[in-house]
């Protein structure tokens, strides 16, 4: 079987506050750091997929030891379609993994990059957020569950933190649907990226955001 490219989104609830004195618990004085379910096994998921936990164990381990240990377990705001961490949208290192029964935790600092500063102040003004994984590998039918069964050919990539759990780059362009929450929440969410990318002169990134609403 052929590999593909395997994304998943969860719902982001940071664990406490979001604050800087987080950063603190980790070695980063003033940064701050969210906690929360990166990955769930032995569940289908909202795309129908299901992780088993020796498989998402084994990746988690390697990730823990080839990028997490190295310092460099960068993750993008929202997905590109690529299985290549692209330094030019880097928003977020991961810290630290561990399990809390199915569910694989993780802390995450949140960088100073300009897709960092976006990301902070999304968390500080209360958005929801999704943490996506990306990985590469093959499926398999599972016909009386409905689903498709994660393989052992499985290789985690990165975590992204995404704000549509279908639609990738969802807050980087005008959104058409009319439900009413959505449209504020997609709102709010452009109004602190105009914010941010004029502040540095680049309000000509996002045309649509410049009138008000």
């Amino acid at each position: 079987m052929s590999k593909a490219l395997l994304v998943e989104y969860i719902p982001f609830k940071p664990i406490g506050p979001v604050n800087e004195q987080m950063g603190k618990q980790y070695g980063i004085p003033g940064g701050l750091v969210v906690q929360g379910v990166l990955q769930r096994a032995g569940a289908k998921n909202q795309n129908g997929r299901v992780y088993p936990k020796n498989i998402l164990d084994r990746e988690a381990k390697k990730y823990q030891k080839e990028y997490i240990d190295q310092n460099r377990a960068l993750g993008e705001l929202d997905h590109p379609e690529s299985s290549v961490v692209n330094l030019n949208n880097v928003s977020h290192n991961v810290l630290k993994m561990w399990w809390n029964g199915d569910d694989l935790m993780g802390a995450v600092q949140i960088l100073e990059t300009p897709a960092g500063k976006i990301l902070k102040s999304l968390f500080e003004s209360g958005i929801t957020l999704g943490i996506s994984s990306r990985g590469l590998g093959s499926v398999k039918e599972l016909y009386k569950e409905s689903a498709v069964e994660v393989q052992e050919d499985f290789e985690l990539i990165c975590f992204d933190f995404v704000s549509n759990p279908s639609t990738h780059g969802a807050f980087l362009r005008p959104m058409n649907e009319s439900v009413t929450s959505k449209t504020k929440n997609y709102k709010k969410v452009n109004e602190i990226i105009t914010s941010i990318l004029c502040d540095s002169g680049k309000c000509r990134i996002l045309p649509w955001n410049l009138k008000k609403y």
